[in-house]
């Protein structure tokens, strides 16, 4: 059998088998998907490292052409039928346990005395080069499947419908990058000749229009339920592959809004009363700000909710930068804002009122190519209690007010 039938004999193997696990999950769960995966790492990276075959046009390795061309073309087909989650763990777990692996081989260099078995020498050094090949190759994977998925996603919005194109463009972008760094890895470990670099590439460029090819067929002939008609956003699907988002659920959970990087509505319900409280406690005046940006559905209408978050993040930006070190910001909810200020009467805090409208309206929004405004309305409590309930309704009130006569300004009084 020739050389390049013998790679897309095993190409056809790999993914019909690869694809009928895959369908399997319903019925089975995902992880049966995910260990074949992880049992094909250490041949994959074996073969890659010492099995090549001579073709006209260089060195071709059947792990590295085949199994792991093929394994990123399941992590696609993972991320197109079910969510960027999903493919990120047996990424995880490959690293994880090929990281595993390696200390566990280094802890047993430690016991000096090893059986003598006949015919058998344990090689402690081929287990370190094989170790340290696996954890550089899923380093790479964790790389590769991160921008194979976004370029997927990046080419869906130019050539939407034709998956071949999207897919075989994206392999063979990734495909390039890791056949180089890859081979950097080998040419250092194994010291593989230049012609495996080549070769390979060629060859990975030919898998990735097999495999493509494949992904179609199984997409249109196997597995037919159509995928999500929205996709998520790139940065959204980055944040999920990457853990992100866990970091800005904790974000929320201590209290702090991950868009703007203000105090949350549940901050502002726990604190607000207090603050308010210990002002009035120690003889102190203090005031209560409502903030609303001004004309805010009509820039995400106009310009995208992209640019719109950029409104909210410059908009707090300014206001937090404006505010005395002892103030308080909250997002209130969408795009209005909540200040505390303590120790400031009636006209010190509409003074800090017209601080905080000008510092708005000079701040740069570059993808509207103008500034957004705010209205705000003030309430100042300066002797006997209050709570925050009554506060806010007036401070509202004189909000609406300030929107009333034009906006981009700011209407205060003193709470009865």
């Amino acid at each position: 059998m020739s050389g390049t039938i013998l790679l897309v004999v095993q190409a056809l193997i790999y993914f019909a088998t690869m694809a009928a696990v895959f369908h399997a999950r319903h019925r089975f769960g995902i992880g049966i998907f995910v260990c074949v995966l992880g049992v094909m790492h250490f041949l994959e990276t074996y073969l890659a490292a010492v099995f090549f075959l001579p073709l006209p046009f260089g060195l071709i390795s059947p792990g590295s052409t085949v199994m792991f061309s093929g394994k990123l073309v399941m992590f696609l087909l993972l991320y197109i039928k079910e969510d960027a989650e999903t493919v990120r763990q047996p990424i995880y777990g490959l690293l994880i346990g090929n990281c595993l692996m390696v200390a566990l081989a280094l802890i047993l260099r430690l016991y000096a005395s090893v059986a003598q078995l006949p015919g058998y020498q344990p090689d402690l050094t081929f287990l370190d080069q094989m170790g340290l090949l696996m954890v550089w190759g899923t380093l790479l994977l964790f790389v590769d499947s991160i921008a194979l998925i976004l370029l997927y996603e990046k080419l869906g919005q130019r050539i939407a419908g034709t998956i071949f194109k999207r897919a075989f463009l994206s392999l063979a972008v990734v495909l390039t990058f890791d056949q180089l760094l890859f081979f950097i890895g080998l040419r250092l470990v194994t010291g593989v000749p230049i012609s495996a670099l080549y070769g390979g590439w060629i060859a990975k460029m030919g898998a990735a229009a097999l495999y493509s090819l494949l992904l179609v067929g199984y997409l249109r002939y196997v597995e037919t339920r159509p995928a999500p008609a929205s996709p998520e956003p790139l940065l959204k699907v980055f944040d999920r592959l990457t853990f992100r988002h866990r970091y800005e659920d904790l974000l929320q959970r201590t209290g702090i809004d991950s868009l703007t990087g203000a105090r949350d509505r549940g901050q502002f319900e726990s604190m607000a009363q207090s603050l308010v409280d210990r002002a009035i406690g120690a003889g102190k005046p203090v005031s209560l700000l409502m903030i609303d940006i001004d004309h805010f559905k009509n820039i995400n209408d106009q310009f995208g909710h992209v640019t719109g978050d950029k409104v909210l993040k410059d908009v707090a930006h300014a206001l937090a930068g404006s505010l005395r070190s002892g103030d308080y910001l909250f997002r209130y909810g969408g795009e209005e804002f909540a200040a505390i200020c303590q120790d400031l009467h009636a006209g010190d805090a509409a003074v800090m009122g017209e601080r905080l409208r000008a510092a708005v309206a000079s701040a740069s929004v570059t993808d509207l190519g103008m500034s957004a405004t705010v209205s705000i309305g003030i309430t100042t409590v300066e002797g006997g209690p209050a709570t925050v309930e009554e506060m806010t309704k007036d401070a509202d009130k004189w909000l609406y007010e300030a929107k009333r006569r034009g906006r981009n300004r700011v209407e205060s009084a003193i709470l009865d």
